[in-house]
């Protein structure tokens, strides 16, 4: 059972995972070696609380007992003693490598070893420890207070034993778990990319603008927001890092080709809410865009981004990257869509899907357009995914 918790990183997502653990009544220390962002993520959690208070969602006396479960320290040793030590710093894997060997030497042989990483391989990081059987990956959303989902991705050196501690644990937690295959991007950062690549792709075309293309799959799709609000929010930056990324891993597969929108911004600074400036402007008295309105026009994108995503969805089923139910789990609960994709894919008609899909390469002729393989043989069957 776990009972003591380690954090490696005290920024936001490090702080808001030491928030989930100690709230279900782990004692947890988070270890970063700045301590002055161990004191602003301790500042921060006070905030946090405080505002739960006066919500009414938690008492004073709750406040305390969360406050009292959290250690901080700048010492790596000072977790030494945790059964599960959950790392969230920087998505680099030498860096990532390098804090896990020396992590082990403070250990006892029984401790879990996780990352947070959102798209490196667990194996590449497993590789680099002594005991790589007790390493897994544990991908919690941002706030990770808030968001319901967490993907837990054992790598092929993980023991069995390991993956059943760790799906248990999180969901003592209160969160709903998605088991991943360990593959560039997981299910969320894989399925999700042709929200923004082919948003960026019809924006490329000149067939809309930014806020046309948002308007229109926040209005026919129920988003709760657009492509290009999304990725101002994310960061410009660090949305494309995750799309190279996935794109380099995936031997360059066309279909999660970065777009030079998206670099060109990012290179120019244009990073979003962050920098005040993105696909849309946000300094102070700026005025947002008003969408063309043009039903037909909204219909085209609305079909085509959606059509691209339940494609990814499906492959990701196809490949067995995770059973059905931990894909559309892992879309509606991690990045809040409207419903799962294959479950919109039964509503559209997997004819409609194989169709949409054959236009669309019949126009192109890229493979970026290819329809996956399950879709077409469910077509032929006349099958539903639920």
């Amino acid at each position: 059972m776990i009972k003591k918790v380690g954090i490696i990183g005290s920024g936001t997502m490090g702080s808001g995972i030491a928030q989930v653990a100690a709230t279900s009544g782990c004692t947890v220390c988070v270890y970063d070696m700045n301590q002055g962002a161990l004191e602003k993520s301790k500042s921060n959690l006070e905030k946090v609380l405080s505002r739960l208070v006066e919500k009414g969602r938690i008492d004073e006396d709750e406040k305390n007992r969360i406050q009292g479960n959290i250690n901080y320290a700048y010492k790596l040793e000072s977790i030494g003693d945790a059964d599960l030590i959950i790392e969230a710093i920087v998505e680099n894997l030498e860096i990532k490598q390098k804090v896990f060997v020396q992590l082990e030497g403070y250990l006892s042989k029984d401790a879990v070893i996780a990352s947070n990483t959102s798209s490196l391989s667990i194996a590449s990081i497993a590789a680099a420890c002594k005991i790589p059987e007790r390493v897994i990956g544990i991908h919690f959303f941002n706030p990770a207070p808030l968001m319901k989902l967490v993907e837990v991705i054992p790598a092929v050196q993980t023991n069995p034993a390991v993956l059943e501690k760790v799906v248990t644990t999180i969901k003592n937690w209160g969160k709903t778990v998605a088991v991943a295959k360990d593959t560039p991007g997981f299910i969320v950062n894989r399925v999700a990319r042709p929200f923004y690549g082919e948003s960026l792709r019809i924006y490329e075309e000149g067939l809309a603008d930014f806020a046309t293309i948002d308007h229109a799959l926040k209005s026919l799709g129920g988003f709760r927001m657009g492509p290009f609000e999304l990725m101002d929010f994310i960061g410009n930056d660090v949305n494309y890092t995750v799309t190279e990324t996935v794109f380099t891993a995936f031997y360059y597969d066309p279909r999660y080709k970065p777009s030079f929108t998206q670099k060109r911004f990012s290179e120019a600074g244009y990073l979003g809410r962050k920098s005040g400036r993105g696909y849309y402007d946000y300094t102070e008295g700026s005025v947002k865009p008003i969408p063309k309105e043009d039903d037909a026009l909204a219909k085209t994108i609305f079909d085509r981004v959606l059509v691209m995503l339940i494609n990814e969805a499906a492959d990701a089923l196809f490949l067995n990257i995770a059973s059905a139910e931990d894909i559309d789990n892992a879309m509606t609960k991690g990045v809040n869509y409207p419903k799962g994709l294959l479950a919109w894919a039964d509503e559209k008609g997997i004819d409609w899907c194989v169709d949409a899909l054959d236009n669309l390469y019949d126009e192109y002729h890229e493979d970026r357009y290819r329809c996956s393989p399950l879709l077409r043989k469910m077509n032929k069957e006349n099958k539903t995914f639920f």
